[in-house]
């Protein structure tokens, strides 16, 4: 199952929860990551702006990124101007338009507002783990 990922889940996966839950599937091979280098840009540039900078944590994180683990990486992006009052956050959606994604997991109410763009579902943790769950238990 492809997936993008938006920086706040990312960064929330620190903290425990479902983001963490999330994340370690894509450390356990059970989801694939989809990367563009603007969103990949800005993990690293919060991360390392939260203080994550010298951190275990990052320098595992940027391995797995620089060794292409679990990634489909896309440096070609489709233009789309779809999430209202952040345009910024449109990088999440083209990624996903541009690698075929199944799904945006992201906690961003903007983000969320969008709910579905060509057969792409935005959705929160919460509901990507029901949706993971019930699809593999059936």
């Amino acid at each position: 199952m492809r997936v993008v990922i938006d920086t706040n889940i990312f960064v929330s996966s620190f903290f425990g929860g479902n983001p963490k839950k999330i994340i370690g599937l894509w450390k356990n091979e059970k989801i694939t990551l989809c990367l563009s280098h603007a969103i990949l840009n800005e993990y690293i540039d919060v991360l390392q702006m939260i203080g994550l900078k010298d951190e275990h944590e990052l320098e595992e994180l940027l391995s797995l990124f620089s060794r292409g683990f679990s990634i489909l990486f896309t440096t070609k992006t489709p233009k789309i101007k779809i999430v209202k009052n952040d345009p910024d956050d449109d990088k999440f959606i083209e990624c996903a338009a541009a690698l075929k994604a199944d799904a945006v997991i992201t906690g961003d109410k903007e983000v969320l507002a969008v709910k579905e763009y060509m057969g792409i579902r935005i959705l929160t943790p919460q509901q990507f783990l029901k949706n993971y769950r019930n699809m593999f238990l059936e």
